[in-house]
């Protein structure tokens, strides 16, 4: 990481340079162009430093108990299966016992983590599809499940963890690290590197047991013989309908799966997302052994009851930066964090420019900025160094930051391909970014004109829900209105 005095805002603007084209792919992420070796040897210790974040200062005051969903599990077989009401229902190891109370803090499963668990730690070990809400502890049910399933005198790869960004890989493993502490258990992360660190040589083959990395990157060291599969007992697939759909990542996961299978016919494949689509749906129940399990929650059930959302008119572009700067992050300093999605990054370097002219201090992350300034601002943001960070749909996904409770869509998402189309999954995943595992918390949605409304209009109706308008964009009183209605004020 580099070690430098400037301010992140100043920073992170140099960085971005400008290009004769722009290619804008989903989240406006470039990870995956990879030309060369990137997972070099020494990745898991240039990324140690940049997953240390430091809890010791946070008091989170809008914490509550997340209210349970309506989950439905379809259970294939005859093996039964029993909820657990506490960790030691699940049989685990004391060493994992003392990571889930004395580094996670945890008292008790989470409901996904109640009914999934069994189903993953059970043999014969099917298959399994889940969907729940956005921060409901999806990510302990797989951490967990790999954990569980390592034979520690094993040192080879024995858990395999695919992720679409560099940002979730380097999150999800500080999970595992943290909640595997006491276990002994090794792991690796396979991520991008930046040109200097990627240099075409030859590198040792993998013995970490748990690895966990982006799609290119996992398929090349597969490839180039570098990380054996023949072990392998754990294939989990995190943001598993953006893995498999056709415009993310289906042909390198599909072929990593494929790759497995062709050695190892006892691998486990968890598949976890937020939001599965009808047509994503129906692909992953072809591809999974035909005795699979899910768990799925209905999608007028998703948009998440513990975060207040809101609609904002606003007349043109100024009104919504002054929206920003005088009624939402001047009334709401104190509450905690916030997020600003854009979609793109010129929109993001436009807003970033106009807050800082205005003397705010602002973060600004895309996929055009390089691997150490992203992790440099990732690391920054979790240690609450810094207080607003504007983002492009690249840390929509997974981006798990427990002290933000406001999120804003400062331009509403849609789909590349059809700009008058709402992408419902993204602005599910954008808006669980505030209120995450039953926070309390509030998102604010731009509307500035007929496309905006319309937008607005045909996400409301999608998920069955009716967003509360805020009166006027210019009234302080409004905002604080709105803000003591999601219990942050």
């Amino acid at each position: 990481m580099a070690d430098t005095s400037e301010t992140p805002a100043t920073t992170t603007e140099r960085q971005s340079k400008p290009q004769a084209a722009e290619i804008i792919k989903w989240g406006d992420v470039e990870d995956e162009e990879e030309t060369a070796s990137t997972s070099e040897d020494k990745v898991a210790s240039q990324l140690e430093d940049k997953l240390t974040i430091d809890d010791s200062e946070k008091v989170d005051k809008f914490l509550e108990e997340p209210q349970d969903s309506n989950i439905q599990a379809v259970t294939a077989g005859d093996t039964p299966y029993t909820s657990a009401t506490t960790f030691e229902d699940l049989n685990l190891t004391p060493e994992l016992l003392k990571g889930l109370y004395v580094e996670m803090k945890f008292k008790k499963p989470s409901k996904i983590q109640a009914i999934s668990l069994p189903m993953i730690l059970t043999p014969p070990y099917k298959d399994l599809i889940a969907q729940a809400h956005n921060g409901s502890g999806k990510t302990t049910c797989f951490v967990l499940g790999m954990l569980s399933r390592i034979d520690p005198n094993a040192r080879r790869p024995q858990a395999l963890c695919i992720c679409p960004t560099r940002e979730l890989s380097i999150q999800n493993l500080e999970v595992l690290r943290k909640m595997g502490k006491y276990t002994g258990i090794t792991s690796e992360c396979a991520v991008p590197m930046d040109s200097a660190n990627d240099r075409p040589r030859s590198r040792p083959p993998i013995f970490a047991q748990v690895v966990i990395g982006t799609p290119g990157t996992i398929k090349r060291l597969m490839s180039q013989k570098k990380l054996s599969v023949t072990d392998m007992r754990v294939l989990v697939f995190d943001e598993a309908d953006h893995m498999l759909a056709k415009d993310g990542f289906q042909d390198d996961s599909l072929r990593i799966m494929k790759d497995i299978e062709r050695v190892n016919n006892h691998c486990q494949i968890l598949l976890f997302s937020a939001t599965f689509d009808e047509t994503v749906k129906n692909f992953v129940s072809r591809i999974v052994r035909k005795d699979y399990n899910q768990l799925f929650v209905k999608k007028e059930e998703l948009s998440l009851d513990a975060i207040k959302q809101y609609k904002v008119y606003c007349p043109d572009e100024l009104a919504k930066i002054l929206v920003i700067k005088d009624r939402i992050l001047e009334v709401g300093e104190k509450l905690g964090q916030t997020i600003i999605f854009v979609s793109s990054k010129r929109s993001a370097g436009m807003l970033h420019k106009a807050l800082v002219e205005l003397g705010y201090e602002v973060t600004t992350i895309h996929g055009a900025l390089t691997h150490e300034d992203r992790d440099k601002i990732v690391k920054e943001f979790k240690d609450g160094l810094t207080q607003v960070l504007i983002s492009t749909d690249l840390l929509a996904r997974g981006f798990d930051q427990q002290q933000v409770n406001l999120v804003i869509n400062y331009d509403l998402p849609v789909k590349f391909e059809s700009p008058n189309e709402p992408n419902y999954e993204v602005y599910l995943h954008r808006i669980g970014r505030a209120g995450r595992f039953g926070r309390k918390g509030a998102v604010f949605n731009f509307v500035m004109d007929d496309r905006d409304r319309m937008i607005m209009e045909k996400i409301e109706t999608y998920f069955g829900t009716q967003v509360a308008e805020v009166p006027s964009w210019d009234s302080e009183e409004d905002f604080k209105v709105a803000l003591k209605a999601a219990g942050l004020l």
